[in-house]
């Protein structure tokens, strides 16, 4: 859980410098925008944010204020999802009422909603005590769930946006990976669903966000090291890397009690 931790908290302080660097919310992942285009003071509320995050993710990184961290960080990333609620009404209007137009505007929410997730595990105690708040932790793995499938749906559903972002010197084509990739998040999702092989899924799950940065987030940057956006993916990326990690330990956790409540009559009985 510290590795987690750690990545999620040290993302979340990377995001709120460079939301002070650029003095905005970074448009991709912090989509206020989708309000309006003229929000009353829109760059105060940007580096009251960006302090925010970066106080946030500093408290989530000490074990004595790391609960305290994780209500912030929950509070904040809550707020990011709901910027992309508008655009369940302004995507079909402009770009047409599609399927793939919803699955894409879902998947943005899901982005944010794993992270207040993952923070509300730490919050609530829940990887302490695998078996407190067992309605938390149903919406838990109901939220990584339905968050993995919309992830995969959006890769197929929308195969071509998404293949610039894969390097073009990999083999059989970038289609091909959107396609695979699109594969993987699906069957992460049933997996954490139906809790069949739902810890793997969630570590192979973290493993192929890291992927991403690498391969894709990494070399964006590089690209366009003047933009904010390049850089605040990368971010968000890692802080949703730390989120499914935290998640597929909190997991183990459950099968690690699970066990140790079955062993248990039997040491009674002996």
């Amino acid at each position: 859980m510290k590795v987690g931790l750690y990545i999620l908290g040290l993302a979340t302080i990377a995001a709120g410098v460079l939301d002070f660097v650029w003095g905005e919310f970074e448009p991709a992942h912090q989509p206020i925008q989708a309000w309006g285009d003229h929000i009353p003071h829109q760059h105060m509320l940007a580096y009251v944010t960006a302090g925010w995050l970066v106080v946030a993710g500093a408290t989530l990184l000490w074990r004595r204020t790391a609960r305290t961290g994780a209500f912030a960080i929950a509070i904040v990333y809550l707020a990011f999802a709901l910027f992309w609620l508008p655009r369940f009404y302004t995507a079909p209007l402009v770009l047409g009422a599609h399927a793939a137009i919803y699955i894409s505007v879902l998947a943005g929410l899901c982005t944010q909603l794993i992270v207040v997730a993952a923070a509300t595990i730490v919050f609530c105690g829940l990887d302490d005590d695998p078996s407190r708040q067992p309605v938390v932790g149903y919406i838990v793995r109901l939220i990584f769930g339905i968050g993995s499938l919309s992830f995969g749906l959006a890769h197929l559903t929308g195969a071509q946006a998404n293949a610039p972002m894969v390097p073009r010197w990999l083999p059989l084509g970038q289609i091909f990976w959107v396609d695979l990739t699109g594969c993987a998040f699906v069957l992460a999702g049933l997996a954490i669903l139906t809790g069949v092989l739902d810890v793997l899924a969630s570590r192979l799950l973290a493993l192929m966000l890291l992927v991403f940065s690498i391969l894709s987030l990494i070399p964006a940057i590089v690209a366009a090291p003047h933009q904010h956006v390049p850089w605040g993916a990368n971010a968000y990326n890692l802080a949703a890397v730390g989120a499914v990690w935290i998640f597929a330990e909190w997991l183990a956790s459950l099968r690690h009690e699970s066990k140790a409540i079955e062993k248990a009559p039997a040491l009674q009985l002996s």
